[in-house]
């Protein structure tokens, strides 16, 4: 009896196994974060469902940076997974949104509740995974839109004050 000889595994199914059961990075660990922070709970006789996201987050401050930390394990594993520079953009604004609108006292801990940023960013992992060229366009223009939301935030009171001082120019 002669001992078989495979072919070397492909890129793919060796990326695959790599992050199998078992390991740190598995889609079954990764998806148990993400529930544990998002939606763990839920509140008797509705569908509201809350993590340890939205019960850290009650602590002033430290509550949602600590929530944050937590939740950099999900972009740590799509980075280390291959994920695309741009989903990983995306996943990083949506934890930045998270974690900033977060911090507002009890109204960001309700946003909190219903942004659920580790869902998404666990989504946004898995489909590039699954599919790693058919939705990239779609992060691009999330992002394109979110910068022109950040140009015209810090361009509207830069023409009112223009505005203003010329008005007052003319006042003087």
């Amino acid at each position: 009896m002669e001992p078989e000889i495979l072919p070397p595994a492909s890129e793919n199914l060796r990326s695959r196994t790599r992050f199998g059961r078992g390991h740190l990075f598995a889609n079954e660990n990764l998806d148990l974060l993400a529930h544990l922070l998002d939606d763990w709970f839920r509140i008797p006789g509705t569908s509201i469902r809350f993590g340890l996201d939205g019960i850290i987050g009650l602590v002033p401050w430290l509550g949602d940076v600590l929530a944050g930390l937590a939740s950099c394990i999900l972009i740590i594993a799509a980075w280390f997974r291959g994920v695309p520079y741009v989903t990983l953009t995306r996943m990083i604004v949506n934890l930045g949104i998270d974690v900033v609108i977060g911090s507002i006292p009890f109204l960001g801990d309700m946003f909190d509740i219903a942004w659920k940023a580790n869902r998404r960013n666990y989504a946004l992992m898995t489909r590039h995974l699954e599919q790693p060229h058919r939705h990239t366009w779609k992060d691009w223009v999330f992002l394109l839109i979110l910068g022109l939301c950040m140009v015209a935030i810090f361009m509207v009171p830069m023409i009112l004050l223009i505005w203003f001082a010329e008005w007052l120019a003319h006042r003087i």
